[in-house]
């Protein structure tokens, strides 16, 4: 057995360890590119925008958001750490533990709505097969068993989950049911008419982009938790971007799409049963088998954030951040999910705004010694940009507030680095 420290969160992969091709990491962002949550985000923006806002609003935060994704993935594959690891040479090595306990507090929000989504699918489809009182309809004990499905994957890595499971099965089973899915839209809507329907207003623009790029940007504080078992910089920023662009631009747009088509009622499980209702319910099936994955990447990053803060292995981690998403999931209602999308822009935009600018722009990709416990003007930035993004979110939603706060936060610790004189540290090594 190798020992832990080749997968220790604040030490960098070992060379053996970077297997990671285009192809797999395509493989694997767009299975997290695809799910439930991803259609239910897609429904989010279908009353207030209607199709052809919506499918623009979704197309343009998806392209900007995966550009920030896939050089955020550079960051791993360049310095061989974890998400969290990384951003000690930013923000200084205590300065670094407060976005890995907030990291930690936004995946195991993230995995209890994955169960929770994945819970009321199953529940849905085993009521239309078998009635609502059969014991295959209860949610508890479909949340029992996702949430163990999902614990058992984090625990085996990365590697394993990636090569074994989805290149080979895993990616051309969802390539069939969102083939499906869309065939049936095409067939059975009348999409022409959809098209030039306008919204009712309730959503601003701006505010369905801000949602729509929080799916790829809620990815970035853990995106490099995989590429940094990638090979090179320019497979993990080519297969990271076609990857998530593809799956979630595909199914956001059903979402919209569906919504508008079979569920303009806006009941919480309108678009469940309309998805249930294609495919007598087989691609809502394999787009729920699919749902695993995407908790099994927030319980897993969740314990490599958690590895930085108390001294236990991953795989433990793993298991405690699953237990306690099962417990939350079973307990808790899928609502405030659009706020819920905000609060993580707020945050973590303008951190990676941040980080960012101090990996291309001031450290040139060349990876430096952690230094300084607190790198005072990189936090100022990241809470500056937090504070603007809550003020624009409240007093000029038709603005934005995302891109605005990113890089107003990456300006300021430009500026800040400029007059501390620079990044403050040693060169260590160039990148690879």
């Amino acid at each position: 057995m190798r020992p832990l420290t080749q997968y220790s969160p604040d030490l960098p992969v070992s060379a053996d360890r970077r297997v990671f091709g285009a192809r797999d990491l395509f493989t694997l962002w767009f299975s997290l590119g695809v799910g439930l949550m991803v259609l239910q985000t897609g429904a989010l923006l279908a009353p207030g925008l209607g199709l052809a806002q919506g499918v623009l609003a979704i197309a343009l935060g998806t392209l900007v958001g995966v550009l920030l994704l896939a050089a955020a993935a550079v960051i791993g594959s360049d310095t061989g750490l974890s998400a969290m690891a990384s951003l000690k040479t930013s923000l200084g090595r205590r300065g670094a533990a407060l976005p890995a306990v907030l990291n930690l507090c936004q995946l195991v929000g993230w995995g209890a709505f994955e169960l929770i989504v994945m819970r009321d699918a199953a529940s849905l489809l085993a009521a239309n097969r078998w009635g609502e009182g059969s014991a295959w309809a209860n949610p508890l004990s479909w949340t029992l068993a996702f949430g163990a499905l999902a614990t058992a994957l984090a625990a085996t890595g990365p590697l394993t989950f990636v090569r074994r499971v989805l290149r080979k099965w895993g990616i051309w089973l969802l390539l069939g049911a969102c083939v499906w899915l869309t065939w049936n839209l095409l067939s059975e809507a009348d999409l022409a008419a959809l098209w030039v329907r306008a919204g009712d207003g309730s959503l601003a623009f701006a505010a369905g982009f801000d949602i729509a790029i929080a799916m790829p940007l809620s990815w970035l504080p853990l995106i490099a938790d995989y590429s940094r078992f990638g090979r090179a910089a320019r497979p993990v920023f080519t297969g990271t971007a076609l990857g998530f662009m593809l799956g979630n631009l595909w199914l956001m747009s059903l979402g919209v799409a569906y919504t508008l088509a079979f569920a303009p009622s806006g009941e919480a499980n309108a678009l469940l049963l309309a998805l249930a209702g294609a495919g007598m319910g087989v691609p809502l099936l394999l787009i729920l088998l699919d749902e695993s994955e995407n908790a099994f990447a927030d319980i897993h990053s969740a314990a490599v954030s958690s590895g930085l803060l108390v001294r236990l292995k991953v795989e433990h981690l793993a298991v405690a951040v699953g237990v306690v998403c099962t417990l939350i999931a079973a307990f808790a209602p899928l609502a405030q999910y659009q706020n819920f999308l905000l609060l993580i822009g707020s945050v973590f935009a303008p951190l990676f705004g941040v980080v960012l600018v101090d990996h291309y722009l001031l450290r040139q990709r060349r990876t430096l010694d952690e230094g300084a416990a607190w790198r005072g003007g990189a936090l100022l930035a990241w809470v500056a940009g937090i504070a603007l993004y809550q003020a624009l979110a409240r007093y000029c939603p038709d603005l934005g507030a995302t891109l605005p706060s990113l890089i107003a936060a990456g300006a300021l610790h430009l500026g800040l680095s400029r007059v501390l004189s620079g990044p403050g540290a040693a060169l260590a090594e160039s990148p690879r």
